[in-house]
């Protein structure tokens, strides 16, 4: 697969961890608001503009777009964020709990995203796709990168181990006890040729950020009259992570009522589905295995492996056992991206969140999930499929307002 050196929009080293955020999918609006409440220097009033619009502001409004655009353009007229005078890749490290992942960021091709050499696993909505899309438009830049996972290959390790072995340009630690390291990188020829032999990437993290890529591109090559494909409106930003170093955690679910059943009915036809046991472990061992607390106790619901299909990477995920066996037959939920019932719940969050949220009264049933693999998201993303919703969950999360790529004027100004 292709990858390209771009001059970045990057923090002063001295302020990155004034300016780096949250994601823009991961925090509300009101949870912004109150991040970024007391630190002008935030990215999320580039991200998540319409925290400095009145409360009555749609987030989808145009003035949300071109406050963003003004965000962007004071950060870089205060020089919070500086251009890069020429091309450059970047290694990102993150280490969460001990555990380090380390990618490699540059721009990926929307030529190869439309070819599936960078591969998709989930449903992109269109009103999201939009609003990426006008985000981008309205900057001249992609503002976050996507996450994206590859077959790790030793000849890449190598490069990174040498690099990482000099100082960083940042490093810094967040709130919430993650370390981020970013080291530049001058000489991306050994990088290039060495993701040459890299057949496909898959996306892990920002399936309608690429999306949205995609659609711009599109939509600047309809304006142009000549486009050659290397423009810089033809890239977008990424984190190439090896295969073995991502993380991933369950998505779980909470349902708020049982559809009028008694929680000693559900019991009972939980235990036609499997083997159902009173646990003190609310984390399920094994694939194939659900915790669900109900009636103020946690149940461990085991399902046969003699009844699983393993030879479908989409029927053999937890996800979809989880909606063929109990979801659908017992509680009624047959579509869980339109049921109100239904909410989902990141694996960061912990089992406690879960009970809690029941022991309040706010949900009726905590389900808690066994973690999707990395290699059931390639096998399904392999065989051209599309995994049920809220199958997987990253930790940890890419910071935003690290690696801001422009593809308009902004570009130009970094070139000498």
């Amino acid at each position: 697969m292709r990858l390209n050196p771009f001059r970045a929009i990057r923090p002063e080293p001295a302020l990155a961890s004034r300016v780096a955020s949250p994601p823009y999918d991961v925090v509300s609006r009101s949870e912004a608001a109150a991040l970024a409440r007391d630190n002008p220097l935030s990215f999320l009033h580039v991200g998540r503009a319409e925290i400095d619009l009145p409360e009555t502001v749609d987030a989808h409004d145009p003035r949300v777009y071109r406050e963003a655009r003004r965000a962007l353009d004071r950060l870089v007229a205060q020089g919070a964020l500086r251009h890069d005078t020429r091309p450059a890749l970047y290694l990102y490290r993150e280490v969460m709990a001990g555990r380090a992942q380390t990618g490699v960021v540059g721009g990926v091709h929307v030529d190869d995203y439309e070819a599936d050499v960078i591969r998709k696993h989930e449903t992109t909505r269109p009103d999201k796709e939009d609003d990426r899309t006008r985000h981008l438009l309205a900057l001249e830049a992609h503002a976050e990168p996507v996450l994206l996972l590859y077959r790790g290959r030793p000849e890449i390790d190598r490069l990174v181990a040498a690099a990482t072995a000099a100082p960083p340009l940042y490093d810094f630690a967040t709130a919430d006890r993650i370390t981020h390291t970013v080291w530049r990188l001058d000489d991306p020829g050994p990088y290039e040729r060495a993701f040459d032999g890299v057949a496909r990437a898959y996306v892990a993290d920002g399936h309608h950020r690429s999306a949205g890529a995609w659609r711009a591109a599109r939509e600047l090559r309809a304006r142009s009259a000549v486009d050659s494909g290397a423009e810089e409106h033809n890239w977008f930003p990424a984190v190439l992570v090896p295969a073995d170093q991502l993380r991933i955690l369950a998505y779980n679910r909470v349902v708020t009522d049982l559809a009028g059943r008694a929680p000693a009915d559900v019991l009972a036809e939980l235990g036609r589905v499997g083997r159902l046991a009173v646990t003190d472990d609310p984390v399920p061992p094994r694939p194939a295995t659900f915790c669900l607390y109900l009636g103020g106790r946690w149940h461990r619901l085991e399902l046969a492996e003699d009844s699983i299909d393993r030879s479908d990477p989409i029927r053999a995920l937890d996800v979809s056992l989880l909606q063929e066996r109990v979801l659908g037959p017992v509680l009624g939920i047959t579509d869980q991206r339109t049921d109100q019932r239904i909410d989902f719940v990141g694996g960061i969050r912990g089992p406690d969140t879960l009970a809690a949220r029941v022991d309040s009264g706010e949900a009726a049933l905590a389900i808690s999930l066994h973690p999707t693999t990395v290699e059931q998201l390639m096998a399904v993303s392999d065989a051209g499929h599309i995994m049920p919703p809220k199958s997987t969950w990253f930790e940890p999360k890419l910071l935003s307002g690290l690696f801001v790529h422009p593809f308009g004027e902004a570009s130009k100004e970094a070139r000498p």
